[in-house]
């Protein structure tokens, strides 16, 4: 038991990212069936789908879930009405000031957590009275900080600075990572990119098939004029590269960028025109697991690897 564990009154500290198109409530209940924190990624859905997607999550799992509110997304107000109504125990919330609506969560007993990508948010974030961060470094998929600060450099900073719970982020997908994580600092994990890679994300198989396949260097960081963003090479990143190169306006990325690119990418299976959101640690995925069986396994890897390390001296 840690600090992580007794906040979400949960086996173990890993939390499943609430990926936007990818993180739907099966993800979300298998993953808190194992011992972790499941999420629902609400940042793609329409109230009326985000409540059934809680009812469906709240009849399949007797465990704790949350769900993840990236707050520049639209429907934020019908969401947050849902998500107190249906008393949903725990809000991460991202890409957004803590501070608007972190107190009127805590008020309805919900548990708030907020992702920040720097020391400077995380301390703004414990101000506004957050119950834990996510510091969430460059290697993580989809939207990003434009700090560009690796996970290894941004845990022990933050750490050191914060008096509430620490989950890191951003290029964690093993025991090993996880074990690292929590050697700097951390007293939790939050994994994005690997649970995609499962028969219960809500991806598209094409998607999850092109991230198995997915070789070194094949994901960029872009768009930090609008929001930045962690993408596969694929055409669509290639036009975007194109507009950089010939000293396009921001105007032009972001009509370019247009409606719909993430739901065409990673959802519907485009591969080409549409937007693959997915971290660095994409090259590291080569197989299709069942989400429970990818939380037992890095359990078991941090268990195994933990054990080892008590007797590695210099």
């Amino acid at each position: 038991m840690n600090r992580v564990t007794e906040l979400f009154k949960i086996k173990y500290p890993l939390i499943q990212g609430g990926m936007i198109w990818c993180s739907g409530w099966e993800l979300a209940a298998a993953v808190s069936n194992a011992g972790g924190l499941g999420l629902i990624g609400s940042g793609s859905m329409y109230p009326e789908i985000l409540r059934d997607q809680i009812l469906k999550c709240q009849a399949a799992t007797n465990s704790p879930f949350g769900v993840n509110i990236p707050l520049l997304y639209p429907n934020i107000e019908e969401h947050i009405k849902t998500i107190i109504e249906l008393k949903v125990p725990i809000v991460f919330t991202s890409a957004g000031n803590p501070k608007t609506h972190t107190a009127r969560l805590k008020a309805a007993g919900i548990t708030v957590v907020h992702v920040v990508s720097s020391m400077k948010f995380a301390l703004k974030a414990e101000e506004a009275g957050v119950d834990a961060i996510v510091a969430e470094g460059f290697e993580a998929g989809g939207h990003n900080g434009r700090e560009e600060t690796t996970t290894l450099c941004l845990i022990p900073s933050v750490a050191k600075v914060v008096n509430i719970p620490l989950i890191a982020a951003g290029g964690i997908g093993s025991g090993k990572a996880m074990l690292a994580a929590m050697i700097l600092g951390a007293e939790g994990v939050q994994v994005g990119s690997r649970f995609i890679a499962t028969p219960e994300s809500s991806a598209h198989r094409a998607f999850k098939e092109r991230i198995l396949a997915a070789e070194e260097g094949e994901t960029k960081l872009t768009l930090k004029e609008l929001t930045p963003v962690r993408l596969l090479n694929n055409t669509f990143y290639q036009e975007i590269e194109a507009i950089y190169k010939r000293h396009g306006t921001t105007e032009e990325l972001a009509a370019h960028l247009g409606r719909g690119r993430a739901k065409k990418g990673m959802f519907e299976g485009d591969l080409n025109a549409g937007e693959l959101e997915v971290g660095q640690i994409s090259a590291m995925i080569h197989t299709l697991k069942p989400a429970g069986e990818i939380v037992n396994e890095m359990i078991e890897e941090f268990n195994l690897v933990a054990q080892r390390i008590t007797n590695l001296t210099l």
